[in-house]
């Protein structure tokens, strides 16, 4: 338990740092403009729920909302999620511009089969992406997200945890970083936001 708890605050530690180097928004003005000194995003080669190769190319021209997460997860992520799913339910047809996408920070456990599942459970736009080890590091380095496994005591090897930072990301269609929506943001007003970008 002690472990744990040390883990849970290096995390969130490492979470205020990132926070601090994003420099995200405040969200309830939806007209700011992000500017960062760290360079958030990137190239990415992954695999979708479907078992296609797929690149950030390929999200070209939509808007994309990111959450790296994992489908063990028992609150936060599907916490997030949900907000995401609503978010993309309140935007109507302008969601139609909009990209929702879940990169597992755990793809020993999240299969392409396990993911497609799981992502079907929450809305059918919804994009679960997962990859090899070394591919989803890249991805996860590019956005600047901490993850790493916390084992259980006293529990089986496979029944870990994933201490991991928890942001709903905001792209351009462009593939540029706009922000980020940081956790317990409500869905209405990430439907707000997104909705005064895209009719702008």
């Amino acid at each position: 338990m002690k472990a744990r708890l040390i883990r849970i605050a290096a995390a969130s530690a490492v979470g205020l740092v990132i926070a601090a180097g994003i420099a995200w928004w405040q969200v309830d003005n939806a007209s700011s403009t992000v500017q960062s000194s760290v360079p958030i995003g990137g190239p990415f080669t992954l695999t979708d729920q479907d078992g296609k190769t797929v690149t950030d190319a390929d999200y070209r021209g939509k808007y994309l909302l990111i959450y790296f997460g994992y489908t063990y997860c028992p609150d936060v992520c599907p916490t997030e999620l949900g907000t995401m799913a609503r978010a993309m339910d309140l935007l109507g047809v302008q969601a139609d511009k909009v990209q929702p996408m879940f990169i597992s920070v755990d793809p020993e456990r999240d299969t392409v089969a396990h993911l497609k599942d799981y992502v079907g459970l929450f809305h059918p736009n919804l994009v679960g992406l997962t990859g090899t080890p070394e591919q989803v590091k890249a991805a996860a380095k590019a956005y600047r997200v901490y993850y790493a496994k916390a084992p259980q005591e006293g529990g089986k090897p496979e029944d870990y945890l994933m201490d991991h930072s928890s942001f709903l990301y905001l792209m351009g269609p462009d593939g540029r970083f706009l922000g980020v929506y940081p956790a317990g943001t409500t869905a209405d007003r990430v439907a707000q936001d997104l909705g005064t970008r895209i009719a702008g």
